[in-house]
């Protein structure tokens, strides 16, 4: 699909529960009506898919339109993972990636050590079901 449709999905943040198998639900927070750098966000999670189930708090950290959209998970006063996507025009069409990077903190440190295979391994399986779950709608309206 063209870049704008492509991004105006991407950052549409209300609509995540359509295509995340984790985050079920979105809504902008602290007067928040759409991205830019600075807004927050609260994303409704069920970890893995089965629980616990938590609100978490986000804030856009990269907007630069129809290219790149990212954000960090806080928790307290701390970010703790950024996600983001890129996307890029072809002449087909427009190739997204999704990216999960966690802060590097000893305890993120410790905790990717013990467990990080297998998160890494869940991460990999949403990210590609979410932008296969995107790509289906963006086909089947262009």
């Amino acid at each position: 699909a063209p870049a704008d449709k492509v991004w105006d999905l991407v950052t549409d943040i209300t609509r995540i529960g359509e295509f995340s198998p984790e985050t079920f639900e979105a809504e902008w927070i602290g007067g928040a009506t759409g991205p830019a750098i600075g807004a927050r966000f609260k994303g409704h999670v069920k970890r893995n898919g089965r629980g616990p189930t938590y609100w978490a708090v986000c804030e856009v950290t990269d907007y630069q339109p129809k290219t790149e959209f990212g954000f960090t998970v806080i928790v307290g006063n701390r970010r703790v993972n950024n996600w983001s996507y890129e996307l890029a025009q072809t002449d087909s069409g427009t190739d997204v990636t999704e990216s999960f990077q966690l802060e590097p903190t000893t305890l993120n440190k410790m905790y990717w050590a013990l467990a990080g295979r297998f998160r890494g391994k869940t991460n990999h399986e949403g990210m590609l079901t979410t932008l296969n779950r995107m790509k289906a709608v963006l086909e089947g309206a262009s």
